[in-house]
């Protein structure tokens, strides 16, 4: 529990822009805020809808509610006037959000003003390291705000990470029983738990069906589970159906089968699930990071492929002597030039290489983990500014 006075609540203002991985972020963030460190937590969220299914007890329609122990209230717009009482002995900002105004000037009005933090997004690129921690003036009030960024050294934040999540996983991966019960729950049969098992997260541009076709025509059965909603027309394309939970279709050695969108809690069972997990933008991908399974990643586009850089900063610190993900993660986001993609040959590849990329894994969890968890760093470096 938090012990800390000067630390005893905290907002975060969360507008959702890719579908689940603002408000997942977010989400984690305030519960491990509430339930590791005792913080009355205050979230702001533009959409419920998305919210809900990424956690079911969320009332999609109520402008105020609790979820547990969460305070979360719906973000309508940018009007409201707010007193200094209202204002949270720390702002967190996702992503660069504009906060309503009339939080902003209460903000300028408390004493001692709050930690402003803009909480920015997570990457391997070098620049991270030097804006980690610096501050920015407001150009009218006696305001600083302060970035923050996750990331995969001691020079940034670290990666989020709940208290007990690694023995979690590790209880469930001891268990065979736990894996065929959850894979049963989603509706796969005995033959499909037994075949290579792969999670399917992506965005819609990815190449699914020159995937989908390596698989069939390849030489080991396997069995894709693709959350509902992910990949639609080519998915609906392979299974000749409506791709609602529960629908599943069968070609040559690959079996796809639409399971239901999951709770954060059951995604991560998923993961540790799977042989393989195909993840996306930041929320998936860092828990896929945790899982223990290889993984590979779906990076959200940018304009001007700014979004291959990442992805190559990224691959040049994990993929270390991993040429088989490094080059199936450059074809699946399309980052490889205009050479011809041999889908065949490079799921081959990618399919000799799964041990060693496991073994990988297993050195960077604990790398990753030598830096701290975000939360206990972000507090820290709450409490060193006020």
């Amino acid at each position: 529990m938090n012990h800390d006075p000067r630390i005893a609540t905290l907002v975060i203002f969360c507008k959702v822009v890719d579908n689940y991985g603002d408000i997942g972020i977010c989400w984690r963030l305030a519960r491990q805020l509430r339930h590791e460190h005792g913080i009355a937590v205050t979230l702001w969220v533009d959409d419920l809808a998305s919210f809900r299914r990424i956690w079911p007890t969320v009332d999609a329609g109520a402008d105020l509610q609790d979820v547990d122990g969460v305070r979360v209230r719906h973000w309508r717009d940018q009007d409201g006037t707010f007193a200094p009482d209202d204002v949270a002995d720390v702002v967190i900002e996702f992503f660069g959000v504009d906060i309503p105004p009339g939080y902003v000037a209460a903000m300028a009005q408390c004493e001692p003003r709050p930690v402003w933090i803009n909480y920015e997004g997570l990457s391997a690129e070098e620049w991270v390291e030097g804006c980690h921690r610096l501050p920015s003036m407001h150009p009218r009030l006696k305001l600083t705000k302060h970035f923050f960024f996750p990331g995969f050294n001691a020079r940034t934040g670290g990666l989020l990470r709940e208290r007990d999540l690694l023995a979690a996983r590790d209880r469930f991966q001891a268990d065979p029983a736990e894996r065929r019960a959850l894979l049963a729950r989603l509706g796969a049969t005995a033959p499909e738990m037994d075949a290579l098992t792969v999670s399917l997260f992506c965005y819609p541009h990815a190449p699914v069906a020159d995937l989908f076709a390596a698989w069939r025509d390849g030489g080991q059965a396997v069995t894709c589970l693709v959350p509902q909603g992910v990949a639609v027309d080519q998915v609906a394309a392979f299974l000749g159906a409506d791709p609602v939970p529960g629908t599943a279709a069968t070609a040559g050695n690959l079996t796809v089968r639409v399971i239901p969108f999951l709770s954060q809690d059951d995604y991560d069972r998923l993961l540790w699930s799977c042989d393989l997990n195909f993840v996306r933008g930041e929320d998936s991908w860092v828990r896929a990071q945790w899982a223990g399974r290889p993984f590979v990643w779906h990076i959200y586009p940018q304009d001007e492929n700014l979004h291959h850089v990442k992805l190559r900063a990224f691959l040049r610190q994990y993929a270390v002597n991993l040429d088989s993900l490094i080059d199936f993660s450059l074809r699946w986001n399309g980052a490889d030039g205009d050479r011809p993609a041999d889908w065949r040959a490079a799921w081959t590849s990618l399919q000799a290489g799964l041990p060693a990329i496991a073994a990988r894994n297993a050195e960077w969890q604990t790398l990753m983990s030598g830096n701290g968890d975000l939360v206990g760093n972000l507090l820290d470096f709450a409490r060193s500014l006020r």
